[in-house]
């Protein structure tokens, strides 16, 4: 569930390609960031955009202390990063409302958007103040989150996941 402006709404599961894209990127990334100051957060981690907004990103990055809103650690309010698997159900908002609303973080240095259903991934990183957008479309390319201190390959994240190489 996730609470815009006073409403509970309710999301949907996701799919098997859904589910193997986030455990790919959160395997990945936690490999590549254990050693760093960044923690790796799945799903269950609610992230607390302000006080009639909490949402639940696909996985996120905290680097440094991470800033929780109440005192048992169930709502981040400093995520580095912030992933949304993208199905066609959720693409609208996806790209639309939730984007706008992570924008909103002072915290956020990147936003990733991933495709379920082919080899594409979208990255909006924050330099300066302006959201720099680059796509990828191919299963050789790799992803720079410069922002936390590694790579992502678009072979790690469709690993095993049946998806087709662009053309």
């Amino acid at each position: 569930h996730e609470y815009i402006d006073g409403e509970i709404y309710a999301m949907s599961g996701g799919t098997r390609r859904h589910s193997m894209i986030a455990v790919n990127c959160t395997v990945a990334l936690g490999q590549s960031l254990r050693d760093s100051q960044c923690t790796v957060l799945n799903s269950d981690m609610r992230n607390k955009i302000s006080d009639l907004k909490y949402v639940y990103p696909d996985f996120s990055v905290v680097c440094g202390e991470a800033h929780f809103a109440d005192e048992n650690e169930t709502m981040l309010t400093n995520p580095t990063l912030v992933a949304e698997v993208i199905s066609p159900s959720s693409k609208a908002y996806d790209l639309g409302a939730k984007a706008e609303f992570y924008r909103s973080l002072g915290s956020l240095q990147v936003y990733l958007l991933i495709d379920q259903d082919r080899a594409y991934v979208q990255l909006y990183t924050r330099r300066e103040g302006e959201w720099l957008f680059t796509e990828y479309a191919n299963l050789d390319d790799v992803v720079s989150l410069d922002a936390i201190g590694c790579t992502l390959p678009l072979s790690e994240i469709y690993r095993n996941v049946g998806v087709e190489a662009n053309a």
